[in-house]
């Protein structure tokens, strides 16, 4: 088989929803292609909202009982997209699950929605629970989409997801390399919050703020940025490193996001060489005032709303495919893997 139809489903760390994309790839003169079909975002409600974000808190007897929860949300959620939609032909599932706990450096991840009241669900094969393995290897179990970024996206020098975390991924000596370059809209939402809104739109809020250029100096002198990669980051290392300090500057929420958003735009720029053609994606992409401090000596090409918005549910789909072909889907180049693996766990 060359062509798949598939649905790949992506739950990110910004806690905004449910991606869900419906997509054909076919792998043709060597090289894959991919077209959407049908996406959707389904909002996560205040009470799913509160239930993820807590789960990092749990006893392990309640985070298996939110697990289970959740699993099975996830199965309901895509049942329905299925009979929205009418979709009769689809070859694989593809889910990431959400992240709940990331940290490598002690040997373990957790993505919950993976259990078998997911992957039972349904009559065709389902493909999820793609980090673990890596973890398991040695690697750091992220970032997972710079495989899709080589096989989908190679006219780009780079690729750039802003999401809850920013990370990118490129070619260096014929290797793909990726890592997670900062927190991004995981920290600016939840200022966004404290002003009344799910987010900060367009950077509105961040734009109204003024820089402090102590607490600046104060995020950019972080350990993590000096780090060599392979490395990545998640909602542990925000809650330990980037939320005490931005409490203890007592600013207000406009200077903070405006700040802060400084901050991402800077450790982004750092990370790019001049001249760069950069794919942005991720609902960061949309934040005009940040995207508006990035240097101005690269070239920032923010593609359609469906790929900016869809890039990574379309690329688990892809690492499902892989997985299903037996193909390697994780390089040790950019996870410090012990070895390229084809990762995921598989219902049949």
């Amino acid at each position: 088989m060359t062509s798949y139809f598939v649905l790949g489903l992506m739950s990110g760390t910004s806690l905004d929803g449910l991606d869900i994309a419906y997509v054909e790839l076919n792998f043709a003169y060597k090289q894959w292609h991919y077209r959407f079909i049908q996406t959707e975002t389904i909002d996560y409600s205040e009470a799913w909202q509160e239930k993820l974000s807590n789960g990092i808190t749990l006893t392990d007897e309640a985070l298996l009982k939110l697990d289970k929860e959740y699993s099975s949300y996830l199965a309901d959620l895509t049942k329905n997209f299925i009979e929205k939609h009418n979709i009769t032909r689809l070859d694989l599932i593809a889910s990431h699950g959400h992240t709940i706990k990331h940290r490598p450096d002690l040997g373990y991840t957790l993505q919950i929605g993976n259990l078998p009241e997911f992957g039972n669900s349904f009559n065709i094969p389902i493909i999820c629970d793609f980090r673990t393995q890596d973890v398991a290897l040695g690697g750091q179990g992220a970032p997972l989409v710079p495989i899709g970024d080589r096989l989908l996206f190679s006219e780009y020098h780079y690729c750039l997801n802003i999401g809850g975390i920013a990370n990118i991924s490129t070619e260096i000596n014929n290797e793909r390399v990726a890592y997670d370059i900062c927190a991004a809209n995981m920290v600016l939402n939840h200022y966004a919050n404290i002003l009344g809104q799910e987010y900060d739109p367009n950077g509105r809020f961040a734009a109204k703020g003024i820089l402090d250029e102590s607490l600046l100096i104060k995020l950019n002198r972080l350990n993590y940025y000096k780090q060599s990669y392979p490395k990545s980051l998640g909602r542990e290392w925000v809650e330990k490193e980037i939320l005490p300090i931005l409490k203890k500057s007592n600013l207000n929420a406009r200077d903070i996001l405006h700040t802060y958003s400084i901050h991402i735009a800077q450790k982004i720029s750092e990370n790019i060489p001049a001249n760069s053609r950069v794919l942005v994606t991720g609902g960061g992409a949309y934040n005009d005032f940040l995207i508006a401090n990035l240097d101005k000596n690269k070239k920032w090409i923010i593609p359609s709303n469906h790929l900016v918005e869809y890039k990574e549910a379309l690329i688990f789909g892809l690492l499902g495919i892989l997985r299903f072909r037996n193909q390697n889907n994780c390089l040790k180049s950019y996870t410090g893997a012990s070895k390229n693996h084809s990762s995921g766990k598989c219902y049949f």
